[in-house]
């Protein structure tokens, strides 16, 4: 493990670089910790985010542009009083779609037929259940053994955008036990259409345990996304989901594809997903502005 410098100063930024191989490819993992963790015997929640090298660093962020994830903890940390979470960054390798496609579904649309320009341009078949595997059973342990963490499902969370917003939800579904919520942003429902929405569908936990938050932006290859949310959202509610509270999907008109539109709107799935947990009172925030939230 080495300590990584943070431009902005906000936190530590601990890389463990070159673990267990998926696909043949080793992976760094980054481990954020909230400013006051060395000070503190607080026990954090911890937030498990994909495309790790797009999270902290625009210098190695795949369009020159980071997320800021440490930047929007620090901000609900000063805007609410949370202590703040333990943020776990796993990066892609060089097939990201055979690490973010959910293997059981593509299983299921290869038998059923189902052909997509998404699914028929792939490298190969996805071994995602690898990666989830990994994150789950190597990469969880790791970060419980060696940081202050609240390890127990409620305080335990995934999320990531794109394909990497299929990954998020296929996790919670797999591993419905070990995550207590997913956040999906810009969910690249084009990889299998309606059949692979009503597959996942077909997987969610029964409500109640479990927190979903789900955007998507109305430009670039988002502009494809809204109809397929639709479809989502309807299976959420036939399933008993609470809309505002189990879930959520909001709509931001104008939002592109990219990682500056995920960075403009970070705050808002990490204060939903975080809202009440981390032993701290929860105070109403202003709702961040978006086209249409639903």
């Amino acid at each position: 493990m080495v300590e990584v410098p943070i431009s902005d100063g906000s936190g530590v930024l601990h890389r463990y670089a070159d673990l267990r191989p998926i696909g043949g490819e080793q992976r760094n993992v980054d481990v954020w910790l909230p400013p006051g963790y060395a000070d503190s015997s607080q026990r954090y929640p911890v937030l498990y985010l994909h495309d790790g090298q797009n999270l902290f660093d625009p210098a190695v962020a795949n369009t020159g542009v980071d997320w800021g994830i440490d930047e929007a903890i620090v901000r609900l940390m000063r805007d609410t009083g949370h202590p703040g979470a333990i943020v776990v960054g796993v990066w892609h390798g060089s097939q990201r779609w055979r690490d973010y496609m959910p293997q059981a579904a593509w299983a299921a649309l290869q038998a059923a037929g189902v052909s997509t320009p998404y699914l028929t341009r792939a490298d190969g078949p996805p071994w995602s259940d690898d990666y989830l595997r990994f994150l789950v059973a190597d990469v969880k342990p790791l970060v419980d053994a060696t940081y202050r963490t609240l390890p127990d499902q409620p305080h335990t969370l995934v999320m990531g955008s794109s394909m990497g917003g299929l990954i998020s939800l296929y996790a919670l579904e797999e591993y419905p036990e070990v995550f207590g919520g997913a956040g999906c942003l810009s969910t690249h429902w084009p990889a299998g259409g309606d059949p692979l929405v009503d597959f996942l569908a077909a997987r969610l936990p029964a409500p109640g345990r479990h927190r979903l938050y789900f955007d998507y932006g109305t430009a670039t290859l988002d502009a494809e996304y809204e109809p397929y949310q639709r479809r989502m959202d309807e299976h959420l509610r036939r399933a008993g989901y609470r809309e505002g509270q189990d879930w959520i999907t909001l709509r931001f008109d104008g939002a592109e594809h990219n990682e500056a539109a995920w960075r403009a709107r970070l705050d808002v799935p990490v204060r939903f997903l975080l809202r009440g947990l981390g032993a701290y009172p929860y105070r109403a925030l202003p709702r961040v502005g978006c086209g249409r939230c639903r």
